[in-house]
């Protein structure tokens, strides 16, 4: 069974840093690039950051570059977004998901067709 569980979440303040991980199971992970998403309250889901199936490039919204860096362990089947300095609106539920990606060269935030059930981080003074 294609799975994803997110973790890592929690209650920090501004200029903290967290570092959420991602495990998957069920699948064979080298074959598909990643995605972490965040859905804000009374907001629409965005995507964060992605990473080839290699794990050979990345990318980021603008708005987290600098600050946040997505990685992967195809071996220990386990994905990561280190998050530091982090602010007030970065608060939301977390995801991570999956889309095939064997053999493309760049991610970007379209068409994921799995994904995990979400981890709440919360930036808050």
């Amino acid at each position: 069974q294609f799975t994803l569980v997110e973790s890592g979440g929690g209650l920090v303040r501004p200029g903290d840093s967290l570092r959420l991980s991602c495990a998957a199971s069920g699948f064979t992970l080298d074959y598909y690039a990643i995605g972490w998403f965040r859905q804000a309250p009374g907001k629409e889901r965005e995507g964060v950051s992605c990473i080839t199936a290699s794990g050979g490039s990345t990318d980021y919204t603008d708005s987290v570059k600098g600050r946040f860096t997505i990685s992967r362990d195809n071996g220990q089947k386990r994905l990561y977004l280190q998050m530091n300095n982090l602010k007030p609106e970065d608060t939301g539920v977390y995801y991570c998901a999956a889309t095939w990606g064997y053999g493309k060269g760049y991610c970007d935030f379209g068409n994921y067709d799995d994904w995990g059930q979400g981890t709440q981080v919360t930036v808050s003074a």
